[in-house]
Protein backbone atom coordinates (compact mmCIF):
# COMPACT_ATOMS: atom_id res chain seq x y z
CA UNK A 1 0.00 0.00 0.00
CA UNK A 2 2.62 2.51 0.59
CA UNK A 3 5.00 1.78 -2.34
CA UNK A 4 0.90 2.21 -4.62
CA UNK A 5 0.93 5.59 -2.64
CA UNK A 6 4.34 7.00 -3.13
CA UNK A 7 4.01 5.63 -7.11
CA UNK A 8 1.32 8.23 -7.13
CA UNK A 9 2.34 11.14 -5.34
CA UNK A 10 5.18 10.78 -7.44
CA UNK A 11 3.33 10.94 -10.59
CA UNK A 12 1.14 13.63 -9.06
CA UNK A 13 4.23 15.77 -8.90
CA UNK A 14 5.49 15.02 -12.55
CA UNK A 15 2.02 16.07 -14.10
CA UNK A 16 2.60 19.06 -11.45
CA UNK A 17 5.68 20.23 -12.63
CA UNK A 18 4.57 20.15 -16.71
CA UNK A 19 1.08 21.78 -15.67
CA UNK A 20 2.34 24.02 -13.23
CA UNK A 21 4.86 25.87 -14.52
CA UNK A 22 3.09 25.99 -17.93
CA UNK A 23 0.59 27.89 -15.79
CA UNK A 24 2.63 29.95 -14.30
CA UNK A 25 3.56 31.64 -18.37
CA UNK A 26 -0.18 31.20 -19.61
CA UNK A 27 -1.65 34.59 -20.76
CA UNK A 28 -4.12 35.59 -18.04
CA UNK A 29 -2.52 32.92 -15.09
CA UNK A 30 0.32 34.81 -15.37
CA UNK A 31 -1.05 38.22 -15.11
CA UNK A 32 0.08 40.21 -11.91
CA UNK A 33 -3.36 41.13 -10.42
CA UNK A 34 -4.09 37.24 -10.00
CA UNK A 35 -3.01 36.10 -6.89
CA UNK A 36 -0.53 33.54 -6.41
CA UNK A 37 -2.48 31.26 -4.48
CA UNK A 38 -4.86 31.45 -6.56
CA UNK A 39 -2.75 30.39 -8.86
CA UNK A 40 -1.12 27.42 -7.13
CA UNK A 41 -4.37 26.11 -6.64
CA UNK A 42 -5.53 25.60 -10.19
CA UNK A 43 -2.42 24.18 -10.98
CA UNK A 44 -3.14 21.29 -8.57
CA UNK A 45 -6.43 21.24 -8.37
CA UNK A 46 -6.20 20.18 -12.28
CA UNK A 47 -3.51 17.76 -11.76
CA UNK A 48 -5.63 15.84 -9.24
CA UNK A 49 -8.46 15.47 -11.93
CA UNK A 50 -5.83 14.97 -14.41
CA UNK A 51 -3.89 11.87 -12.32
CA UNK A 52 -6.43 8.89 -13.25
CA UNK A 53 -6.15 9.75 -16.91
CA UNK A 54 -2.54 10.59 -17.26
CA UNK A 55 -0.90 7.67 -14.81
CA UNK A 56 -0.90 5.36 -17.43
CA UNK A 57 1.83 7.34 -19.81
CA UNK A 58 4.19 8.31 -16.69
CA UNK A 59 7.25 6.14 -16.26
CA UNK A 60 7.89 4.67 -12.55
CA UNK A 61 10.34 6.27 -10.08
CA UNK A 62 13.85 5.36 -10.91
CA UNK A 63 15.92 3.67 -8.66
CA UNK A 64 18.37 6.32 -8.27
CA UNK A 65 17.51 9.74 -6.76
CA UNK A 66 19.21 11.80 -8.74
CA UNK A 67 17.46 10.45 -12.34
CA UNK A 68 14.10 11.77 -10.44
CA UNK A 69 15.39 14.96 -10.05
CA UNK A 70 16.53 15.46 -13.69
CA UNK A 71 13.40 13.63 -14.94
CA UNK A 72 11.22 16.46 -12.60
CA UNK A 73 13.97 19.29 -13.98
CA UNK A 74 12.70 18.00 -17.55
CA UNK A 75 9.37 18.18 -16.79
CA UNK A 76 9.44 21.61 -15.76
CA UNK A 77 11.31 22.39 -18.91
CA UNK A 78 8.61 20.85 -21.09
CA UNK A 79 5.84 23.20 -18.95
CA UNK A 80 8.19 26.34 -19.61
CA UNK A 81 8.30 25.92 -23.28
CA UNK A 82 4.88 25.59 -23.67
CA UNK A 83 4.01 28.57 -21.47
CA UNK A 84 6.33 30.40 -23.43
CA UNK A 85 5.23 29.59 -27.04
CA UNK A 86 1.46 30.48 -25.37
CA UNK A 87 2.86 33.52 -24.53
CA UNK A 88 4.89 34.54 -27.50
CA UNK A 89 1.28 33.68 -29.50
CA UNK A 90 -0.15 36.49 -27.35
CA UNK A 91 2.64 38.81 -27.96
CA UNK A 92 1.34 39.19 -31.98
CA UNK A 93 -1.73 41.19 -30.07
CA UNK A 94 0.69 43.30 -28.24
CA UNK A 95 2.46 44.28 -31.43
CA UNK A 96 -0.75 45.28 -32.98
CA UNK A 97 -1.77 47.32 -29.99
CA UNK A 98 1.95 49.06 -30.22
CA UNK A 99 1.49 49.64 -34.04
CA UNK A 100 -2.01 51.21 -33.91
CA UNK A 101 -1.39 52.89 -30.97
CA UNK A 102 1.20 54.30 -32.46
CA UNK A 103 -0.63 55.32 -35.81
CA UNK A 104 -3.59 57.03 -33.83
CA UNK A 105 -1.22 59.33 -31.48
CA UNK A 106 -0.89 57.89 -29.02
CA UNK A 107 2.96 56.76 -28.49
CA UNK A 108 3.11 58.95 -25.70
CA UNK A 109 -0.23 57.53 -23.55
CA UNK A 110 1.34 54.64 -21.49
CA UNK A 111 -0.09 52.62 -18.62
CA UNK A 112 0.54 49.25 -17.08
CA UNK A 113 -0.13 46.38 -19.03
CA UNK A 114 -1.60 43.57 -16.87
CA UNK A 115 -0.97 40.73 -19.50
CA UNK A 116 3.35 41.55 -19.95
CA UNK A 117 3.56 43.24 -16.51
CA UNK A 118 5.13 46.32 -18.12
CA UNK A 119 4.30 50.11 -19.02
CA UNK A 120 2.82 49.91 -22.66
CA UNK A 121 1.35 51.98 -24.36
CA UNK A 122 -2.78 52.55 -24.14
CA UNK A 123 -4.17 50.54 -26.89
CA UNK A 124 -1.48 47.90 -25.97
CA UNK A 125 -3.04 47.23 -23.21
CA UNK A 126 -6.24 47.84 -24.06
CA UNK A 127 -6.23 44.77 -26.73
CA UNK A 128 -4.52 42.59 -24.21
CA UNK A 129 -7.20 43.12 -21.76
CA UNK A 130 -10.38 42.57 -24.65
CA UNK A 131 -8.07 39.75 -25.50
CA UNK A 132 -7.76 38.59 -21.84
CA UNK A 133 -11.65 38.23 -21.75
CA UNK A 134 -12.81 36.88 -24.73
CA UNK A 135 -10.24 33.81 -23.92
CA UNK A 136 -11.82 33.01 -21.14
CA UNK A 137 -15.48 34.18 -21.98
CA UNK A 138 -15.76 31.52 -24.73
CA UNK A 139 -13.49 28.91 -22.53
CA UNK A 140 -10.17 29.09 -24.84
CA UNK A 141 -8.38 28.73 -21.86
CA UNK A 142 -9.59 25.26 -21.49
CA UNK A 143 -7.68 24.42 -24.81
CA UNK A 144 -4.62 25.70 -23.47
CA UNK A 145 -4.50 23.21 -20.80
CA UNK A 146 -5.52 21.00 -22.93
CA UNK A 147 -2.49 21.56 -25.13
CA UNK A 148 0.01 20.64 -22.13
CA UNK A 149 -2.26 17.81 -21.83
CA UNK A 150 -1.96 16.54 -25.17
CA UNK A 151 2.10 17.46 -25.49
CA UNK A 152 2.71 14.17 -23.32
CA UNK A 153 1.60 12.63 -26.59
CA UNK A 154 4.91 14.79 -28.23
CA UNK A 155 7.17 14.59 -25.33
CA UNK A 156 6.40 11.75 -23.21
CA UNK A 157 7.48 12.40 -19.51
CA UNK A 158 11.29 11.86 -18.93
CA UNK A 159 12.26 11.60 -22.33
CA UNK A 160 15.39 13.25 -23.62
CA UNK A 161 14.49 16.79 -24.18
CA UNK A 162 14.56 18.05 -28.33
CA UNK A 163 16.29 21.47 -27.83
CA UNK A 164 17.21 21.68 -31.41
CA UNK A 165 13.65 21.35 -32.24
CA UNK A 166 12.43 23.51 -29.46
CA UNK A 167 15.11 26.71 -30.60
CA UNK A 168 13.52 26.13 -34.10
CA UNK A 169 9.93 25.67 -33.12
CA UNK A 170 10.52 29.30 -31.12
CA UNK A 171 11.52 31.03 -33.78
CA UNK A 172 9.28 29.93 -36.34
CA UNK A 173 6.41 31.12 -33.99
CA UNK A 174 8.75 34.31 -33.14
CA UNK A 175 8.55 34.95 -36.77
CA UNK A 176 4.97 34.00 -37.26
CA UNK A 177 3.60 36.29 -34.37
CA UNK A 178 5.74 39.24 -35.72
CA UNK A 179 3.79 38.72 -39.11
CA UNK A 180 0.44 37.82 -37.59
CA UNK A 181 0.94 41.14 -35.18
CA UNK A 182 1.99 43.40 -38.73
CA UNK A 183 -1.20 41.58 -40.41
CA UNK A 184 -3.37 42.58 -37.22
CA UNK A 185 -1.93 46.55 -37.40
CA UNK A 186 -1.87 46.90 -40.86
CA UNK A 187 -5.35 48.72 -41.33
CA UNK A 188 -3.78 51.14 -38.66
CA UNK A 189 -0.33 51.34 -40.93
CA UNK A 190 -2.18 51.69 -44.49
CA UNK A 191 -4.01 55.07 -42.37
CA UNK A 192 -1.09 55.95 -40.97
CA UNK A 193 0.89 56.35 -44.52
CA UNK A 194 -2.25 57.60 -45.80
CA UNK A 195 -2.75 60.28 -43.45
CA UNK A 196 0.89 61.26 -43.82
CA UNK A 197 0.87 62.02 -46.97
CA UNK A 198 -2.12 64.00 -47.17
CA UNK A 199 -0.70 66.29 -44.42
CA UNK A 200 2.40 66.38 -46.58
CA UNK A 201 0.29 67.56 -49.66
CA UNK A 202 -1.95 69.99 -47.92
CA UNK A 203 1.31 71.55 -46.15
CA UNK A 204 2.99 72.19 -50.09
CA UNK A 205 -0.52 72.87 -50.87
CA UNK A 206 -1.28 75.85 -48.00
CA UNK A 207 2.35 76.65 -46.84
CA UNK A 208 0.35 79.32 -44.35
CA UNK A 209 -1.61 76.18 -41.98
CA UNK A 210 -0.17 75.22 -39.10
CA UNK A 211 -0.11 72.04 -40.34
CA UNK A 212 0.87 70.29 -36.34
CA UNK A 213 -2.12 72.36 -34.82
CA UNK A 214 -4.55 70.57 -37.45
CA UNK A 215 -2.89 67.11 -37.97
CA UNK A 216 -2.63 66.01 -34.08
CA UNK A 217 -6.83 66.14 -33.31
CA UNK A 218 -7.75 65.26 -37.01
CA UNK A 219 -5.17 61.91 -36.61
CA UNK A 220 -7.01 60.86 -32.94
CA UNK A 221 -10.42 61.42 -34.54
CA UNK A 222 -9.85 59.63 -37.84
CA UNK A 223 -7.98 57.24 -35.81
CA UNK A 224 -10.21 56.19 -33.16
CA UNK A 225 -12.80 55.68 -36.00
CA UNK A 226 -11.07 53.38 -37.93
CA UNK A 227 -10.56 51.63 -34.05
CA UNK A 228 -14.15 51.30 -33.73
CA UNK A 229 -14.33 50.19 -37.24
CA UNK A 230 -11.71 47.25 -37.10
CA UNK A 231 -11.68 46.07 -33.57
CA UNK A 232 -13.88 43.37 -33.63
CA UNK A 233 -12.34 41.64 -36.46
CA UNK A 234 -9.07 42.42 -35.24
CA UNK A 235 -10.00 40.32 -32.13
CA UNK A 236 -11.62 37.82 -33.79
CA UNK A 237 -8.82 37.72 -36.35
CA UNK A 238 -6.50 37.03 -32.96
CA UNK A 239 -8.45 34.57 -31.40
CA UNK A 240 -9.05 32.02 -34.39
CA UNK A 241 -5.30 32.42 -34.97
CA UNK A 242 -4.50 31.48 -31.40
CA UNK A 243 -6.77 28.55 -31.08
CA UNK A 244 -5.19 27.37 -34.22
CA UNK A 245 -1.25 27.35 -33.12
CA UNK A 246 -2.51 25.40 -29.99
CA UNK A 247 -4.36 22.94 -31.82
CA UNK A 248 -0.52 21.56 -32.80
CA UNK A 249 0.16 20.84 -29.60
CA UNK A 250 -3.23 18.54 -29.81
CA UNK A 251 -3.60 14.78 -30.55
Amino acid sequence: MQEIVSLEIYKYMLIFMRLGSAIMLMPGFSSSYINMRYRLSIALASCLVLLPFLSESLPPPAPDFLDNIKTCGIEIIYGIFLGMVMQFLFSALNLAGNFAGTAIGFSNAQVFNPSSQTQSLVLESFFSIIALTIIFVSDLHHIMISAVIDSYNLFPAGSPLPTGDFADFLSQTLNTCFITGFKLASPFIAFTIIFYVGMGLISRLMPQLNIFFLSLPLQIYLGLGLLFITLPAIIFWFINYYEDNLHRFQS
